[in-house]
């Protein structure tokens, strides 16, 4: 089981406008603070879930072809409105919400690039 993820980012601020109403409409907020990084999590969970971090280093990790990083959605609607807050604020289609039946089913997903070009998405997995 995965603990947390983190990613790192141009502009923790710029970054933090964008992942603070996206992921709202997860249930996930900021849960913990610190110089260069901001974790997210649900109010039900101590530790953050997901992490940015500001990128301090030449060489730091970018964002790429490949990596994306999906979270849980308890429905379709909400599904539909991580994809729209995302664009909203700035993210780009990566592709709209729809069902994947190429993947393992029921999965119901939307994906989108964040500011620095990373991949997020958002699956419900529960029958319609």
């Amino acid at each position: 089981m995965i603990d947390h993820i983190s990613i790192p980012v141009s502009d923790l601020n710029r970054a933090a406008a964008f992942y603070d109403p996206v992921l709202a409409t997860l249930g996930l907020v900021r849960r913990k603070q610190r110089p260069g990084a901001i974790g997210y999590g649900p109010d039900t969970r101590a530790a953050p879930v997901f992490w940015i971090l500001d990128r301090l280093a030449e060489g730091s990790a970018t964002p790429g072809i490949g990596l994306h990083v999906s979270f849980e959605a308890t429905d379709r609607p909400s599904v539909d409105a991580f994809h729209a807050a995302a664009l909203r604020n700035g993210g780009k289609d990566a592709g709209a919400p729809g069902l994947r039946p190429q993947y393992t089913m029921p999965f119901y997903g939307a994906f989108a690039l964040d500011l620095d070009g990373f991949k997020i998405e958002a699956v419900c997995r529960a029958p319609e």
